[in-house]
């Protein structure tokens, strides 16, 4: 199926009121899995890559989003390709000619002012050529590189009252939010915010995006859809997937050298564990 885009696949989601899953893509067999996963539940899903996924490829971005990309096409499931946590404008602007349809355009670390500043001048860029633009207000920490951080320390979570500000004065489509989630987790531990969620659902006239939920519990993502979240941001759970199928199966043959042995378990891991997130979000 041709690759439809992504705020066509969130606004279905609003509407419906239900979740879409975005998962990050690294590698083909990601892309593979997630469409393979999206099929099997019969949902909507976004392929992303991440500016971290791009530099793991050396820094290009085309051949990886190609790939992502002829994935999608072959599927039967409404997938769309998203870039996502760009903080080099340089590579926010390659993602119109190769194919995506969205950017995640993170000024997070800048100062409030810079912050309005940048994602102002990107949704323009992005209005001129049809991109969806999400930022992000508030501190979800955790991703590689970065000092840890307390998803309940004071000022991480995002104030309502600024969100309102920001939106209004940026003009993003949507607002991933910090509300208790972190990225990288490998343990489903984390509590949100629900009456957070809902008070932003409120405060914001756009759509919710929740990132880190790898290491959100079934149950806190259902009230978390159910509270206003919309977009589900999902990374880590599918590299832990991968890489336990895979070290099991080199666990019980040590003599394995074929690629095709140990990652085509892998790959099926990480497409059991997207339909499993695409079951909990309504």
């Amino acid at each position: 199926m041709p690759l439809v885009t992504t705020g066509e696949l969130v606004a279905d989601a609003r509407e419906k009121g239900r979740g879409v899953a975005a998962f990050n893509v690294i590698t083909l067999e990601h892309a593979e899995a997630i469409a393979a996963g999206a099929e099997q539940a019969g949902r909507d899903a976004v392929l992303q890559i991440s500016e971290n996924a791009v530099k793991f490829h050396g820094g290009h971005l085309a051949p990886i989003a190609a790939a992502a990309a002829a994935v999608a096409g072959a599927s039967s499931a409404r997938l769309s390709l998203h870039l996502d946590h760009v903080e080099s404008v340089e590579l926010m602007r390659a993602a119109h000619p190769a194919g995506f349809s969205s950017v995640m355009f993170d000024a997070s670390k800048l100062g409030y002012g810079e912050n309005v500043e940048a994602t102002a001048d990107a949704v323009r860029w992005g209005r001129e050529r049809g991109i969806w633009i999400e930022a992000e207000l508030g501190r979800v920490g955790g991703k590689a590189g970065e000092a840890p951080l307390d998803a309940h320390a004071p000022g991480v979570r995002t104030d309502p009252a600024e969100a309102t500000a920001y939106v209004r004065d940026t003009g993003v489509d949507a607002l991933a939010v910090a509300v208790g989630s972190s990225h990288a987790m490998t343990e489903r531990t984390a509590a949100l915010d629900h009456e957070l969620i809902a008070a932003l659902r409120d405060a914001v006239p756009v759509p919710l995006v929740l990132h880190g939920s790898s290491g959100v519990p079934d149950e806190e993502i259902r009230r978390a859809v159910a509270s206003g979240m919309v977009k589900i941001n999902v990374g880590t759970a599918l590299n832990t997937a991968f890489s336990g199928a895979v070290r099991g199966f080199l666990d019980s043959d040590s003599t394995a050298v074929d690629p095709r042995k140990y990652i085509a378990p892998g790959r099926d891991a990480m497409a059991a564990t997207v339909a499993g997130f695409l079951g909990l979000l309504g």
